[in-house]
C-alpha cells in the first residue's frame, strides 16, 4: 500500500506533467474536482473550483485558497514528470500548492476531527492577477461565506518547511504603467526642425527614479522600473511617438496612490518642457496583500504545534499575490513556507529549471489541517 506521501507525490507529478495557463485550466479543474469528490467532498465548478467539508455543529467557517495555473515558460529539466504541455511549465509551484491542499483535504475529510465548515478555494489565474477577483465577482464568497481565509507560497532558498509571515502588508502591489509621448518626427539631421520624442523619453526614465528616491520615504519599499522603450524612430529618422511601459511595486495602498500622482506630475512636466503631448495609463494589477493580525498568530500556533520552524515576523515580500483580493474582503494570511535551499529545490520562482519539492507536500497538508483543528475546535 502507498503511504500518503507517495499518493501527494504522484498527484503533483501528475499536475506538473499537465499546465495550463490562467483560465485555460480545464483538465487541472476537472481532475481537481474529480480528486475532492472521491474523498466525498462537496464540489462546486466554476470560475475555479470550491470543495466544502463540514463536521459537528459549529457555526464557524474558514477558508484555504491554492493556485493551479503555470507559465508561459518552456521546461528544460529532463525527469520523467517534466510538463507535456510545450511552452508551458509549473516554474512557481502552483501544482505543489494544490496537492497540498487536496492533502489537507484528505486528512480532514478522512478524521472530522472539527467543529464547522471547511471551504476549500482552488483559484485560476493567479499569475495575471486576475483569478480571485474573477471568483470573488462570481460570487464565492456570498455563495459560501468563511470568517477567516489562509493562502500559502513556496519560497526556494528557504529550509523546506520552514513558515514565515507576519502581521500587516506580506506582499507588494503590482501597479503597470504606460506613458505614450506624442510629437512630431523628422530627420535626425535637423533635430530642431520637429519636437522629436526619444530626449524627452529618455528625461523620463531618469526622472520618474527620482519618486523612490526623493518623494517617498526611504523605509517605503517602493520600487519603480521602465521595462521597455518604443519609439516609431529609424536609421535617420526621429521619433515622433515614444512609449514608455513599466511596473510599480508598493506597500501600501497610500504610496501606490503616491507613485501615480508623481508619476503623472513629472510627465506633465517633461511634456511641457519640451513641447511635446503626453498620456499616463496606470493600473493596478495586484493589491496588497495585508494579514490580519490575529490569523497571522494564528498561523505560527499551528505551526509551532507541528514542531516546524517559524518566523513570525519576516520581512514583507516585493511580489505580488492576488490572494490579496481574499484577505481585503475576509480577515487572512497569507505565508511563505520554505521550498529547500540546495539542489534545483533551489532554483528561483520562474525559472526554467525549477521543480516543487515533494518534501514539502505532507508539511504543507498537515498544516493545514492542523489550523483547521485549532480554528474550528471540537468542543470538549
Amino acid at each position: 500500500m502507498t503511504s500518503f506521501s507517495e499518493n501527494l507525490r504522484a498527484l503533483r507529478h501528475e499536475f506538473h506533467r499537465n499546465p495550463e495557463l490562467g483560465f485555460q485550466e480545464d483538465w487541472t479543474k476537472a481532475r481537481i474536482a474529480d480528486h475532492l469528490r472521491n474523498l466525498g467532498i462537496e464540489v462546486h465548478e466554476g470560475v475555479g473550483v470550491v470543495g466544502v467539508l463540514r463536521a459537528g455543529h459549529g457555526n464557524r467557517s474558514i477558508g484555504l485558497r491554492a493556485d493551479f495555473d503555470a507559465l508561459p515558460i518552456t521546461e528544460v529539466n529532463s525527469f520523467a514528470y517534466k510538463s507535456q504541455n510545450p511552452g508551458v511549465m509549473h516554474a512557481c509551484g502552483h501544482d505543489g500548492h494544490t496537492t497540498m491542499l487536496l492533502g489537507a483535504a484528505e486528512l480532514l475529510a478522512r478524521d472530522q476531527d472539527f467543529d464547522g465548515t471547511v471551504v476549500f478555494l482552488f483559484q485560476p489565474n493567479e499569475e495575471h492577477g486576475l483569478g480571485a477577483r474573477a471568483m470573488i465577482e462570481e460570487g464565492v464568497l456570498r455563495d459560501f461565506p468563511i470568517d477567516e481565509v489562509y493562502g500559502a507560497h513556496n519560497l526556494p532558498g528557504e529550509p523546506v518547511g520552514r513558515v514565515s509571515t507576519r502581521a500587516g502588508v506580506i506582499c507588494c502591489s503590482e501597479s503597470l504603467f504606460e506613458i505614450t509621448i506624442t510629437g512630431q518626427g523628422g530627420h535626425a539631421s535637423m533635430p530642431h526642425v520637429g519636437r522629436e520624442t526619444i530626449t524627452p523619453a529618455a528625461e523620463l526614465v531618469l526622472a520618474l527614479q527620482t519618486i523612490v528616491s526623493r518623494k517617498l520615504a526611504p523605509s517605503s519599499g517602493a520600487v519603480v522600473s521602465v521595462t521597455e522603450f518604443i519609439t516609431d524612430g529609424q536609421r535617420n529618422v526621429l521619433p515622433g511617438r515614444t512609449v514608455l511601459k513599466g511596473d510599480a511595486r508598493a506597500m501600501s495602498p497610500e504610496d501606490r496612490e503616491r507613485i501615480e500622482h508623481h508619476m503623472r506630475q513629472i510627465a506633465a512636466g517633461v511634456a511641457e518642457s519640451h513641447g511635446v503631448a503626453v498620456t499616463v495609463d496606470f493600473r493596478a494589477e495586484f493589491i496588497e496583500a495585508i494579514n490580519d493580525a490575529d490569523a497571522a498568530t494564528h498561523v505560527v500556533s499551528a505551526a509551532k504545534t507541528l514542531g516546524l520552524e517559524v518566523d513570525g515576523d519576516r520581512i514583507a515580500m516585493s511580489f505580488s499575490e492576488d490572494f490579496a483580493e481574499f484577505a481585503a474582503a475576509v480577515p487572512g494570511c497569507f505565508l511563505l513556507i520554505g521550498n529547500g535551499a540546495e539542489g534545483s529545490n533551489g532554483r528561483p520562482l520562474h525559472a526554467d529549471d525549477y521543480d516543487f519539492n515533494d518534501a514539502l507536500l505532507p508539511l504543507g497538508a498537515n498544516l493545514w489541517a492542523e489550523l483547521v483543528r485549532q480554528r474550528l475546535p471540537v468542543p470538549t
